[in-house]
């Protein structure tokens, strides 16, 4: 059985892990999504968990992946 590689901090596409308040980075540019501001690139309202954004959303900054999105240890 192997298992999907990992690196630190990642929630390893399983949302469901995610507290509504987690802010995340992006590993590739460092841009970081916090629910507080939402994403006005994407048209996320404030207060929208990363947990519930939109399956084809992508960092505003580079369209990377959401999946590689870092959780941020406050």
């Amino acid at each position: 059985m192997s298992e999907r590689p990992s690196f630190e901090g990642s929630y390893l596409g399983d949302r469901s892990r995610l507290a509504d308040d987690s802010r995340l980075e992006c590993k590739i540019c460092w841009w970081v999504y916090d629910p507080a501001q939402g994403d006005p690139v994407w048209q996320i309202a404030p207060g929208t968990p990363f947990s519930r954004l939109p399956a084809h959303w992508r960092c505003p900054n580079c369209d990377g992946d959401a999946e590689q999105f870092m959780v941020l240890d406050d």
